[in-house]
């Protein structure tokens, strides 16, 4: 017997990453991460086809999210990193505002990087 589980839905043998569970009581199908071990009413499902779960008319899906996987970029993550880039590709930019932007410059300041200093050590 393989230790791997498999997809439940007929004819697939690929990996199962998911346990599905049907609740009656409340009309709700559960998607979540495969569980430890193999339930007699649950049903482990591969990627795929978790992905195009749908319920019966009236009933609702619950998804519940897999802590342990990689976790998708969201909007906000995308721009940070766009606004992270953009600062990147800027350095002579920053260096003309560092060195003529009016302020007394720190004698002992290496370099600086957005709002951060990098400074020589006091022993040299």
């Amino acid at each position: 017997m393989s230790p791997v589980r498999r997809c439940s839905r007929t004819a697939c043998g690929r990996p199962a990453v998911a346990t599905l569970t049907y609740v009656y009581a409340d009309s709700t199908a559960v998607l979540g991460p495969l569980a430890t071990y193999a339930e007699p009413h649950c049903y482990d499902l591969c990627a795929e086809h978790s992905e195009r779960l749908t319920a019966p008319r009236g009933w609702e899906v619950v998804r519940l999210a897999d802590a342990s996987g990689p976790a998708r970029p969201t909007g906000d993550d995308l721009e940070a990193l766009a606004n992270a880039v953009r600062e990147a590709a800027r350095p002579q930019e920053r260096a003309a505002e560092a060195g003529g932007g009016g302020r007394t410059a720190d004698p002992r300041e290496v370099g600086r990087r957005g709002h951060l200093r990098v400074l020589r050590s006091p022993d040299s």
